[in-house]
């Protein structure tokens, strides 16, 4: 049996041989996780042990898809007949030779042995692979030997801890530094930034060489600059030119303002810049960063001020041979003050980290790049590995950073000298990524890593000897080929910048009906209308673009869904045309900008089914914030304003008109005090409130979370009102507060404060949408696909000016960067490579968010498509979608474009299924509600006094003494007697410290019930102590419930004895305690219910008297008759 192979299958087979090592360039959609799987499958036919095999994936779902293939697969090989099982192997690529009567046995037996391998296959994240390593040699690697991973949020809370802790310390200085150059909530996104950079701040600069790198003189000081700068009479010179500047000019105005900010008494940098701004000429002009000798503010007005020309044009020059200096001194003092920082505050963290057994992720790979290389363990380490690893597979490559390349290089170098621990085996590597798919660079990625390593794994192993191939799937298995031809067009020209090799697709589902639409970009209004004075500051108007984009769009998904408009997608490996539902559709953005939000609420006003965002901020979420306010009133009673927002949340259900009659005219007393006068009105929520209020104090944050979301159906509250998404957001709070209590002494007041110091964010899992609609960002949607995909950001975005930039070209030191108009000279070059990447970084990013879709694109934007040098993305799809021959299109927003192929008739809609027989009458009744049982009730609490008069003892002391010598009663018998002196302490230590005296008084008084002959057989090895009964009494109508202190079963009888330590022993049975007497008689009807072929008798053990008295069955049974039952 052989199998012809089409081109694309055939580029699949060719990449997964295991007959030499792999690097696989793989387009978006061409079935890469297929070829990964493949390989392994082939490796263990090939009887390579499961153990020896790593795959190193870049997140844990690409991880768990990646097994759950493999193992379905191996799953279906162990129950396929000979046949199926053949023709698999077949399409693998094994050669018919090799398909073998004897190869399907071995095929059939992979699933168990992959699931029975020691630690199961090593299919993980490299992450999870370091933390493995490094738990294996911690000694080695010096760390923690059960170190504990930290989150994001655990390492915010740390860092800030750690800046807390300098900032009142011997390090205050390095704080007080930087803190010169940011504000308060600069501050973590700065130390965010050094953390992912540390690596370039191992070896920190100090001031006079922070001043060498920007020519500055060693020791140059602001104070030299401000002196060089005012030499004495600027004032009176700037007040003269001030007095000639006319107001109502907005330039001279402007400049006006800006000399009156200046602080003449005691000048500094801040002070020069501003005179730079008056006296020289912008970047824009001819002659930039000139003095504006002759010219200023004007030339008539240069001439009115004649008498002072002299000493103001040599002011001005001096700001214009300031300028640079100034840029440069301000450039180096920020870097200066950032490695100051970094050098007091990395050892503070790593310390801070190691005092408490944690490490980063970072710390993950760090740790293990450092134990590889250190010549002093590595090669004890790499034997042992080397004696486990006999084939490396690498997904997403674009996306490894330089330090996780440093490790797989360690791990392969075996493999690249031709020699290991097994000579006899060919050790492989496999690597597979896509450069055009790099959009990780905030987390480190090197797309052009992904070049560099190909070209240095093919060199070490070509020298070894060892075959190698470079290989590239081109087909696409996912897009319709209008898609794949507009993605061709797109990157032709400057776009195919950061994407490497000419992009190219070819689509394996030629016939596949495709569509690529473009929508004209909304733009924003000439003139906008004056918002309301009561809207909220941030509320959109109606003609914004984004408002304006996102109800088009939720108009046209409506109109989608309720037409049936046509889709073909592929089921069961054969195309199927049917109506578009919510679940086939997948919006992209950029970023989670107004247009998203406003997507989102104008998708739900339709009533159209949406998953929600994709990453939730828990703070924002409805449910949080309700759950937040109860906590919040339930540490603070007082807390009026907590207490309104539960009222009127769905917990309680307060309308706005009782929350106003509740609060209004109270005076001054507490919400919670007025709301005490409702209990008739509002009982529901009094019992809420009370009831939650009396376990704040007992029960953990998450266990009074539970309490009311179940117990209170505040769960099921909170999704009527809020929808389903709700939930997402109510379990996130709920993982919250257990991971707060594994950190710190659980407590309310704890918990609320945890969770406003950071701001939590949830990812949600896009694959659980359902039959939904998804708003998410491209990040977000990396391995995702869709048949219909919405691009509406696609608008001119600009640079994020903001965020703190680290500056560095390839080996240099890191710059801290201040805006790039007004850093110096060397900076320049650092920006422009910066400027370049963040471009390229782009422009892979929208090679992503066009590859997911597989039937219809949709292209639209909010805003201006070119605003400042900047051009969006949607001037380059609407030129290439023109280029590819499109047609004219009506959009909901005005005259677009279209390029469609294939069949998109309508498809008539599916009428409802129609039950085949009428529903039974029964299914529209209301149950009946099923009667409560009656607990059962115990055989003390049938009513009736207990002892005689005359006992000395109050009740309660009675009651423990009786308890204490039961314990002594009840484990004693299992002791030797010589032994027992000296064990009654321990046995009533639960009792607490009881004095000698009374230990001794209570240990004779069992001892004589234990050596008493007579009750030789009470306290015999054959007989039960403590034998808890239940059994229905025909007498009382209940289940009793109850525990019998000794109880001897033998063939024709039973006897249940009872101990009581009454002070005063009543002379015979008819003086019984009546309580007593009802006691025996539940314990006797109860044996008599279980042993309905013996004789029961019962009987009481005074021990005072050590003494038993047998009771008659007729006096017990009148006395239980008598009964009143306490719980009744």
């Amino acid at each position: 049996m052989t199998l012809d192979f089409d081109e694309a299958t055939r580029a699949q087979v060719t990449a997964a041989r295991p007959e030499s090592s792999t690097w696989l360039s793989a387009n978006a959609g061409s079935g890469k996780t297929r070829v990964l799987t493949d390989r392994v499958a082939r490796l263990l036919l090939q009887e390579t042990p499961p153990e020896r095999i790593l795959c190193l994936t870049y997140t844990k779902a690409a991880a768990s898809e990646m097994q759950n293939r493999l193992f379905k697969r191996l799953g279906e090989w162990a129950m396929q007949p000979d046949d199926a099982l053949r023709r698999d192997l077949l399409r693998l690529g094994l050669p018919a030779a090799e398909v073998t009567e004897a190869l399907l046995p071995r095929a059939r037996t992979l699933f168990a042995r992959a699931i029975e391998t020691p630690g199961g296959l090593k299919i993980q994240t490299i992450h999870s692979f370091c933390a493995a390593v490094l738990r294996r040699f911690p000694l080695e690697a010096r760390v923690a030997p059960d170190f504990t991973e930290m989150d994001e949020r655990a390492q915010a809370l740390l860092c800030e801890d750690v800046l807390d802790m300098m900032a009142g310390g011997a390090e205050r200085d390095a704080v007080d530094a930087l803190a010169a150059h940011i504000s308060g909530d600069d501050a973590m996104p700065l130390i965010r930034a050094l953390l992912a950079k540390r690596g370039a701040l191992e070896t920190p600069l100090s001031r006079d060489e922070t001043l060498a790198l920007f020519d500055l003189p060693k020791g140059y000081t602001a104070q030299a600059l401000i002196g060089h700068v005012f030499e004495g009479g600027e004032r009176d010179l700037c007040h003269v030119v001030g007095q000639h500047l006319d107001p109502g000019n907005r330039n001279q105005a402007a400049n006006l303002t800006r000399l009156n900010q200046i602080n003449w008494d005691n000048p500094g940098l801040a002070d020069i810049a501003l005179l730079e701004e008056v006296f020289l000429t912008g970047s824009g002009t001819k002659t930039p960063d000139a003095a504006k000798v002759g010219t200023f503010p004007t030339k008539p007005i240069w001439a009115k001020m004649a008498a002072i020309h002299e000493p103001l044009e040599a002011f001005m020059l001096r700001v214009e041979a300031a300028r640079p200096l100034r840029r440069a001194l301000q450039a180096a003092e920020k870097t200066t003050a950032l490695h100051a920082f970094s050098a007091a505050f990395l050892p503070a963290y790593d310390t801070a980290k190691a005092a408490r057994g944690w490490l980063d992720f970072d710390d993950l790979i760090l740790a293990t790049r450092r134990l590889l290389s250190d010549s002093a363990v590595a090669q004890w380490v790499l034997f042992r590995l080397d004696g486990g690893i006999d084939h490396i597979l690498v997904d997403e490559a674009q996306d490894t950073s330089p330090p996780q390349w440093d490790i797989v290089t360690r791990l392969a170098e075996e493999f690249a000298a031709g020699s290991s621990a097994r000579d006899d085996l060919l050790r492989t590597i496999f690597v597979v990524g896509d450069k055009k798919q790099s959009i990780y660079s905030f987390q480190g990625a090197d797309p052009d890593g992904f070049d560099r390593m190909r070209d240095h794994f093919q060199a070490r192993l070509g020298e070894a000897g060892s075959p190698f191939q470079d290989c590239e799937l081109k087909h696409s298995f996912r897009s319709a080929p209008p898609i794949l031809r507009v993605v061709d067009k797109v990157f032709e020209g400057e776009r195919q910048a950061g994407l490497g090799a000419p992009v190219s697709h070819v689509a394996f589902k030629a016939d596949l009906p495709g569509r690529v639409d473009v929508w004209p970009a909304v733009a924003p209004p000439e003139k906008r209308e004056k918002p309301d004075w009561h809207d909220p500051v941030d509320l959109l108007s109606d003609d914004h673009p984004a408002v304006v984009l996102a109800r088009a769009v939720a108009g046209q998904i409506d109109q989608m869904v309720r037409d049936g408009t046509p889709i073909t997608v592929e089921e069961n490996g054969k195309p199927l045309r049917r109506a578009v539902t919510p679940g086939d559709i997948l919006i992209l953005v950029q970023r989670r900008s107004d247009l998203f939000h406003e997507l989102i609420a104008a998708i739900k006003e339709r009533g159209l089914p949406i998953a929600g965002a994709d990453r939730m901020r828990l703070a924002a979420e409805l449910a949080v914030k309700d759950l937040t306010a109860l906590l919040s009133f339930l540490a603070t009673p007082a807390d009026d304003l907590s207490l309104a927002a539960v009222l009127r949340s769905p917990l309680c259900g307060w309308s706005e008109a009782a929350l106003h009659a509740l609060a209004h005219g109270r005076g001054t007393a507490a919400l919670w005090q007025a709301l005490q006068g409702w209990r008739d009105t509002a009982p529901e929520t009094l019992a809420l409130l009370d009831d939650l209020r009396g376990q704040a104090d007992f029960l953990r944050p998450y266990e009074l979370l539970e309490r009311v979301l179940i117990r209170h159906g505040g769960r099921r509250r909170l999704l009527a009102r809020m929808g389903a998404e709700a939930e997402d957001g109510i379990d996130a709070m709920l993982a919250q507060a257990m991971a707060y209590e594994r950190l710190d002494v659980p407590s309310l007041t704890g918990f609320t404060g945890w969770l406003q110091a950071d701001d939590v964010q949830i990812k949600r899992d896009p694959g659980s949408a359902g039959d939904r609609i998804r708003v998410m960002s491209v990040h977000g949607a990396k391995g995702l696909e869709a048949p219909v995909v919405i691009l509406p950001d696609t608008a001119a975005r600009q640079r994020n000016h903001q965020a703190p930039k680290l500056l560095r070209d390839a080996d240099g030191p890191l710059f801290w960067a201040g805006s790039k108009a007004d850093s110096p000279p060397l900076m320049q070059p650092l920006f422009a490579e910066h400027e370049a990447r963040e471009d390229e970084e782009r422009n892979r990013l929208l090679y992503v968010a066009m590859t997911r879709a597989e039937s219809w694109l949709i292209t639209c934007a909010a805003g201006k498509v070119a605003d400042r040098g900047v051009t969006g993305w949607h001037p380059t799809i609407e030129a290439a979608v023109r280029d590819c021959g499109a047609d004219s299109l009506e959009t909901p927003v005005g005259p677009g474009l279209r390029l469609q192929t294939g069949d998109w008739s309508p498809v008539p809609l599916a009428a409802p299924p129609v039950a085949a027989a009428p529903l039974p009458g029964w299914i529209h009744d209301r149950p009946k509600a099923t009667p409560r049982r009656a607990p059962p009730l115990s055989p003390s609490d049938l009513g009736g006094a207990k002892a005689l008069q005359g006992d000395g003892l109050s009740e309660e002391a009675a009651k423990r003494r009786g308890r204490r010598v039961h314990l002594l009663l009840e484990h004693l018998p299992a002791l030797p007697e010589p032994g027992w002196r000296a064990a009654a302490p321990g046995i009533l230590a639960a009792e607490g410290d009881l004095p000698e005296d009374e230990v001794s008084a209570l240990l004779d008084e069992a001892a004589a019930c234990l050596t008493a002959p007579a009750l030789a057989h009470v306290f015999a090895p054959d007989t039960l102590a403590e034998v808890t009964l239940t059994a229905p009494s025909p007498t009382l109508g209940r289940p009793l419930l109850g525990t019998i202190d000794r109880l001897l079963v033998m063939p024709d009888r039973v006897l249940a004895v009872d101990f009581k330590s009454n002070a005063v022993v009543p002379g015979s049975a008819a003086d019984v305690p009546e309580g007593l007497l009802r006691q025996m008689g539940a314990y006797s009807e109860m044996l008599a219910a279980l042993y309905p072929d013996r004789r029961v008798d019962t009987a009481l053990l005074w021990t005072r008297g050590a003494s038993l008295m047998p009771l008659p069955g007729d006096l017990l049974a009148a006395a239980l008759r008598r009964a009143e039952p306490e719980s009744a």
